[in-house]
């Protein structure tokens, strides 16, 4: 008789995280967004279990210098409601990157993980910053490429 394999599930307090440091310089922000979305869920990790976080912390800088193919700087649109009636306000992209460079990524890499409560807190892993410099360097992160 064959002996059956039970398979491996990683409890939250066994999972291993690391901090790394991301340069969004010149990066096109939905294949950027899609890579770190999979750094924060952990799908790098040789331990992976999809229903835990296993992910990694992930700090990204200079996200003012993200960039967008074809002619997503004019068409492209970000919404929120202010909670009042009539209140929807939108954005295009470039006015985006004026007023709020950070957000640019963080909508992106909010849209690409799952909308649980999972999600949320494998959200809270994520720290966004214009310019180079950032206030994390006592985590030691180490430098990501892709």
């Amino acid at each position: 008789m064959r002996k059956q394999q039970r398979s491996f599930i990683l409890k939250p307090a066994d999972a291993d995280k690391k901090w790394y440091v991301v340069d969004a310089t010149d990066q096109v922000v939905g294949r950027f967004a899609s890579e770190i979305a999979k750094v924060l869920k952990g799908k790098t990790n040789p331990k992976y279990t999809p229903n835990t976080d296993s992910g990694d912390y992930v700090i990204i800088i200079n996200a003012e210098k993200v960039k967008f193919t074809g002619k997503k700087w004019d068409k492209k649109n970000y919404y929120w409601h202010t909670n009042h009636i009539g209140g929807i306000k939108q954005r295009t992209a470039r006015e985006q990157l004026e007023k709020h460079p950070e957000l640019i990524l963080y909508n992106a890499i909010f849209g690409m993980l799952p909308k649980t409560s999972l999600g949320r807190k494998q959200l809270t892993k994520l720290k966004v910053f214009t310019g180079p410099s950032h206030n994390l360097e006592a985590q030691k992160p180490a430098e990501l490429k892709f």
